[in-house]
């Protein structure tokens, strides 16, 4: 009698963290929003929380006199709405699809027993969180030591995903100027007039339709000096800094530019002080 080949009983497949975030399943749901639609508002109920597989979404508050700030533009890969992990009963900001999106929706439930169950999926949302945290230290620095036209490059170049290989431009949703005003903390024509500088030296285009083009060369406004010129990509005979035109002048309470880039830059604050033996 031939004898039967036996295997040890292990798990059905090995856990995909990834691939448990693009499919559903037991609390796990896929949803599609129009552009312009409502994700969820401010002050709902909480019931779950979002894992974009594609499009753009708004984070936007509501301060009690109605006045709205906008909190980040999150794209392919971004959690949000994961507040209620943390106890919260109601939405602290609303949600609203920036272009046509394709979400999974995760109940609260599903999403805390899979992160029990599975170290790996544990693993992928605690590095999330860590590397937005960072993001939000940068966003504070940002604004308390860079110039309004920087942080604006800044903004661009984060909704372009600025670091893939082998890209050098992207297209991105066109916002509105009193959004990235909002976004950048300055005036509405503040914006305005760097847009328009940006588009001349040619760091951005405006394509037909909704979308903005950004290139990567927009990071030599980041890593240039606050000296009164800004770097040209342009022509390569002429001189690699053009003279800045009259800027408008900032709003009440706003720290002028040229104090902002006066103060000690990021890498001098976190100096470890040397210790004399």
């Amino acid at each position: 009698m031939a004898k039967q080949k036996t295997t040890t009983a292990t798990k059905d497949t090995v856990f995909n963290p990834r691939a448990f975030l693009s499919t559903i399943g037991k609390g796990r749901d896929m949803l599609s929003f129009q552009r312009k639609k409502t994700i969820f508002a401010q002050g709902d109920a909480r019931d779950g929380l979002f894992f974009i597989q594609r499009g753009k979404v708004q984070l936007t508050v509501v301060s009690e006199n109605g006045r709205e700030a906008t909190l980040g533009i999150l794209g392919e890969g971004d959690f949000f709405g994961e507040g209620g992990l943390a106890g919260q009963p109601l939405r602290m900001s609303s949600a609203t699809a920036l272009t046509d999106c394709v979400l999974l929706h995760i109940e609260r439930k599903a999403m805390m027993h899979a992160m029990s169950e599975e170290p790996k999926l544990s693993a992928v949302f605690v590095k999330y969180l860590l590397k937005r945290n960072v993001r939000y230290q940068d966003d504070l620095v940002d604004q308390l030591f860079n110039s309004s036209e920087k942080r604006l490059a800044r903004v661009l170049l984060l909704m372009a995903h600025f670091g893939t290989e082998g890209v050098s431009e992207m297209s991105v949703p066109r916002l509105s100027q009193e959004t990235l005003a909002e976004m950048v903390g300055t005036t509405r024509s503040r914006v305005s007039f760097f847009m328009n500088r940006f588009r001349q030296l040619g760091f951005i285009h405006y394509d037909v339709g909704d979308t903005l083009r950004v290139h990567s060369s927009l990071l030599n406004v980041l890593l240039h000096d606050d000296d009164g010129i800004t770097v040209s990509p342009g022509d390569k005979n002429q001189n690699p800094h053009a003279k800045r035109g009259a800027e408008p002048p900032p709003q009440p309470g706003e720290v002028p530019d040229k104090d902002r880039a006066r103060r000690p830059s990021l890498p001098s604050l976190y100096r470890t002080p040397q210790v004399n033996c």
